[in-house]
């Protein structure tokens, strides 16, 4: 691991608004606990070449490390919360995209 910023992007489709809702409530306190920042979300994104992703929200967040991505993920709090999200969307993907090393 190294001590470049990574990346989460998440695809989901939400089909329960009011289960997810007690997710999204959790999940700032958390990301802010492991020095995560969030970026944005999206609901209808444009895919301006090659394969359209799946339908539904992208979220993109980052973290200044891979360890403190991998804690946040690993935490016991956000496991317990993000039974609410699995309950309330379908998940496409959570994916950790690697950041450049820094520069010299």
């Amino acid at each position: 691991m190294s001590d470049a910023p990574c990346f989460m992007i998440a695809n989901f489709r939400i089909h329960d608004a009011d289960t997810y809702r007690k997710y999204e409530k959790g999940f700032f306190q958390i990301l802010k606990r492991h020095d995560g920042e969030f970026f944005t979300y999206d609901d209808n994104s444009d895919t301006l070449e090659g394969a359209s992703p799946p339908p539904g929200r992208i979220v993109i967040f980052k973290f200044p490390s891979e360890e403190k991505a991998r804690a946040w993920w690993a935490d016991p709090d956000y496991q317990a919360l993000s039974e609410h999200r699995r309950a309330g969307t379908d998940m496409e993907f959570l994916t950790l995209v690697h950041g450049l090393p820094p520069r010299d």
